[in-house]
């Protein structure tokens, strides 16, 4: 019998958020994406600040 491992489980998406978004960044390596609890997500940047950025605009998205 193969016991996962709690790296190798996968990651439940974020909850749907029922009004607005909540843009967060995670890092990733070297990389930085900024996602949403709508379910969007940024492309991977080496720059984070570049990232928070992605977020910011899509927050202020209508």
């Amino acid at each position: 019998m193969y016991v996962q491992h709690t790296e190798e489980v996968p990651q439940t998406p974020p909850a749907r958020a029922s009004a607005g978004h909540d843009p967060t960044t995670v890092e990733r390596g070297s990389f930085c994406t900024a996602r949403c609890s709508c379910g969007w997500s940024g492309p991977a940047r080496r720059s984070r600040d570049r990232a928070r950025t992605d977020a910011a605009e899509h927050r202020a998205a209508p």
